[in-house]
């Protein structure tokens, strides 16, 4: 058993497709079949199923079994390696949604690449909180950051973040009050980002009551630009409201319905099964993510 054949096997089961293997390893299919073959032997066990017909294949109760262990194997020998080459930098990649990223992480992202203590490298991947459960249970990433809380087999989710929230509009609006009710604001003139799932349902009851918003954005940068039009506004949580404030002037107000919106709540989501080279930089990263939010004061931006 050695690295090629470790590294085939776990493309296959990425891929589930022999010839979708061949191409992402530049290798050709025989060569791939031949790897299988000789896993296989050495196991004695048979791994994956082909059926004719089908371009798919799929794994036996028994390949199920090894991909953890193959896993294991991949991240043994990768130990080794920064082992034998006194490495000591820390490799870590996180998996986040575009407005996480830029409201809350940036800041945090400076202050590592700032510390020069902490010779840490990061590697961020911006993805909708979907993708990044399969990324994270594909150990594509080390560790993920999501606002839907999802149910997948390998993958334990905490919520670290909590987020009440407000309305923003543009300095310019003619309507300054402290609190305002969704009610006296133009659904024509929202800004709509769905934060998550219960944020929806809300949504859909005071402020859409069955129509489509007009329009509809998914990144911070697209929203930053909106924002400006005198007559635009959005709903949005604590953190993502103070990076706006930082970069536009706003005018902020709490929401005055009587039925609230619920908190945008922030998961860190992790594999059961962690790759152990980055074992390390996870534990200090979540140190650091800790320390970081016990500064924030975003509990009540009105203060």
């Amino acid at each position: 058993m050695n690295l090629a054949e470790i590294e085939t096997f776990l493309m296959i089961v990425k891929t589930k497709n022999i010839t979708k293997t061949a191409e992402n390893l530049f290798l050709s299919q025989p060569t791939i079949s031949h790897r299988l073959k000789l896993l296989e032997d050495e196991l004695q066990v048979k791994l994956l199923l082909r059926k004719k017909g089908h371009k798919q294949v799929e794994l036996t109760a028994k390949g199920e079994e090894f991909v953890p262990i193959a896993e294991r194997w991949i991240s043994l020998w990768q130990e080794t390696k920064v082992l034998q080459h006194g490495k000591e930098k820390l490799y870590l990649t996180i998996g986040s949604t575009d407005t996480l990223n830029t409201a809350i992480f940036f800041d945090l992202y400076r202050e590592i690449l700032n510390d020069d203590e902490l010779r840490m490298s990061l590697r961020i991947k911006t993805h909708y909180s979907y993708e990044i459960y399969g990324l994270l249970e594909k150990h594509d990433i080390d560790l993920g950051f999501v606002y839907h809380h999802l149910h997948f087999k390998n993958i334990v989710a905490e919520p670290v973040l909590k987020e009440k929230m407000y309305i923003v509009q543009s300095d310019k609006t003619s309507l300054k009050k402290a609190k305002i009710h969704t009610d006296e604001l133009d659904p024509e003139c929202e800004i709509f980002l769905s934060w998550e799932a219960n944020y929806q349902i809300w949504h859909d009851q005071w402020v859409g009551k069955g129509n489509r918003p007009r329009i509809q954005i998914d990144t911070f940068e697209l929203l930053l630009h909106l924002i400006s039009e005198e007559r635009m506004w959005v709903i949005a949580p604590s953190s993502v409201v103070e990076r706006i404030r930082k970069l536009r002037p706003v005018y902020i107000s709490e929401i005055a319905n009587r039925t609230q919106p619920p908190e945008r709540v922030t998961y860190k989501i992790k594999h059961k099964y962690p790759n152990q080279v980055t074992l390390k930089a996870v534990r200090v990263f979540e140190e650091k993510m800790t320390e970081y939010l016990e500064k924030k004061n975003w509990e009540n931006l009105n203060e």
